[in-house]
């Protein structure tokens, strides 16, 4: 004996009631017209002639670009940073013991540094900046590496007199930005450091550390903007560079504003900063040397902030709650 279940379907069309009068009556078979109107909050669309609309389609055009043609040098971001940000300090290094009667004879006739002190005050520099640069490249007790090129850079402005040089003083401070960046970057696996400040958690502290990083990373193009004389062009390239820093300042689309430096910066740097072209005897050869290795420097701290992002303390973390 079979069972059937017996389903309730509607009446065909022609036993429907029809709902209204002459041509554009119609059926209602599942009662769907006695329910209340339900009312939705529309949204308008977004008017494609209105200029910030323009503005961020493009930015979202030129981000998605970004992504796409970083993606294969994306793995290598992080070692090309980290080498980047010590290589300022590999060259004053070799530069040191390439110079060692030099700078000897300068830090004794102009800093009246005693005869000893002197090789003493070289020789910890250059042992310093070479152990602590290997670290930070191999990742290996970073958080010390970092303070110790943080004390090089404190001794080397009081030991070369520079402490007050403001050219000096800006762009150590984007060198300085660069170590922080690495500072956080190497938080992501660490755990017991600064166990005196217990009300901060890892992930807090990273934050601070990368707002402080990426604020400190600009100062390098304030300064560069302060110096030589003023033209259309270098206040256009100004202008773009300036805003693109205070972008990565406040962390508001930080991995482009950070691509875009790289790219600005890198052009700047071969372009003035161009050493090899100097006479090797021309004084001005390690000035140029100089800027243009601390330069490379800060492109390396902004590549370690486009791999890394802005952080927790910025505006695009905040529009992703």
């Amino acid at each position: 004996m079979s069972s059937r279940i017996n389903i309730a379907r509607p009446r065909d069309a022609a036993a429907a009631p029809a709902y209204g009068t002459g041509a554009g009556a119609y059926n209602d078979p599942y009662g769907f017209q006695s329910r209340p109107p339900t009312y939705q909050a529309s949204t308008p669309a977004p008017n494609p002639d209105d200029p910030l609309e323009k503005i961020r389609a493009y930015a979202s055009k030129v981000e998605d670009m970004v992504e796409i043609y970083s993606q294969p040098l994306k793995p290598h971001l992080p070692a090309i940073g980290r080498f980047l940000i010590v290589v300022t300090f590999i060259e004053d290094a070799f530069r040191i013991l390439t110079q060692w009667g030099d700078q000897n004879w300068y830090l004794q006739k102009h800093r009246y540094f005693p005869w000893g002190i002197s090789q003493i005050f070289l020789l910890l520099n250059v042992l310093t900046m070479l152990g602590a640069s290997g670290a930070i490249i191999t990742k290996r007790y970073s958080e010390i590496a970092v303070g110790s090129l943080l004390g090089v850079i404190i001794l080397q402005g009081f030991g070369y007199g520079l402490i007050f040089d403001i050219n000096f003083f800006l762009r150590n401070l984007s060198v300085v930005g660069g170590l922080l960046m690495v500072f956080s970057d190497s938080m992501v696996t660490r755990r017991t450091f600064f166990a005196g400040l217990p009300n901060l958690s890892d992930n807090d502290r990273k934050k601070y550390f990368q707002l402080t990083g990426r604020v400190l990373l600009i100062f390098l193009f304030i300064g560069v903007t302060l110096q030589g004389q003023w033209t259309f062009a270098r206040l256009i390239f100004s202008l773009v560079g300036l805003t693109a820093c205070i972008m990565v300042a406040v962390g508001f689309k930080a991995k482009w504003s950070a691509a875009f430096l790289v790219i600005l910066l890198s052009i700047f740097n071969v372009v003035v900063n161009n050493w090899w072209s100097v006479h090797d005897k021309h004084p001005q050869r390690d000035f140029l040397k100089y800027d243009f290795f601390q330069t490379l420097s800060i492109v390396g701290g902004l590549l370690l902030l486009v791999n890394m992002g802005a952080g927790g303390i910025s505006v695009d973390a905040k529009k992703k709650f």
